[in-house]
């Protein structure tokens, strides 16, 4: 699993960019200053960064000048200021892409992908249980050949699942990851979803396992 690093001193932003990048298959850390972020990096082998300008104490172009002295580690910048000057000092820097806010999270997760790409590194690799393969980055899930079209949620928790395999979810877990922190559903909202796609998963339904009380974890046996 790809490792990501969201810096930022804005709490709302980094558990945004967190739920879309833990959607596509990512492991991820947040911290909330530059001197967080350098020594998380002393400690854990990054796949990508996220890292916002505009932050007290070390700025962010400042961090990425000394992360550029020790690491080639693939570095988005996040910031509220579009201007050129700006923008080129990021790339003279070593910055690989530049997204001005307010973003969408989903073009900054195709920018992720983008960037991943040309590094040569995978954003997230197909997940395959004996007929059943589900493509996290191209968003497809096939059964025995035949491509499942899953609305949006359903393919997000089958993947959620998936990806945690023999692990138990719990609904609050599962509301988080694939809705959102701020979702106002309940917990019935799982169960329906649950339901739903244990219908489109046929014959490997199974694989989707209740623990009563608790919540959910995906099972593949032979």
């Amino acid at each position: 699993m790809p490792r990501m690093l969201i810096i930022d001193d804005d709490i709302h932003l980094r558990k945004l960019v967190l739920t879309y990048a833990d959607l596509a298959g990512f492991q991820c850390k947040e911290a909330e200053n530059a001197r967080q972020a350098l020594a998380l990096l002393e400690d854990t082998d990054f796949d990508i960064l996220i890292l916002d300008v505009m932050m007290p104490g070390m700025d962010g172009f400042e961090a990425l000048a000394e992360i550029r002295g020790r690491s080639q580690v693939p570095v988005i910048m996040l910031t509220a200021r579009g201007e050129e000057y700006d923008k080129l000092l990021g790339f003279n820097l070593g910055a690989d892409d530049y997204v001005s806010k307010p973003f969408s999270p989903k073009e900054l997760m195709a920018r992720v992908g983008a960037v991943l790409k040309r590094a040569g590194r995978k954003q997230s690799d197909i997940l395959t249980f004996g007929e059943l393969c589900i493509e996290p980055a191209a968003r497809t899930i096939t059964l025995s050949g035949n491509l499942l079209n899953l609305p949006p949620k359903e393919f997000d928790l089958l993947l959620k699942l998936a990806q945690n395999e023999h692990i138990v979810l719990t609904r609050d877990q599962l509301l988080e990851k694939v809705w959102g922190y701020n979702y106002d559903g309940d917990a019935r909202t799982v169960d329906t979803h649950i339901k739903s796609l244990r219908e489109h998963l046929g014959s490997y339904r199974k694989v989707i396992q209740t623990t009563w009380g608790v919540g959910y974890k995906f099972e593949y046996k032979e």
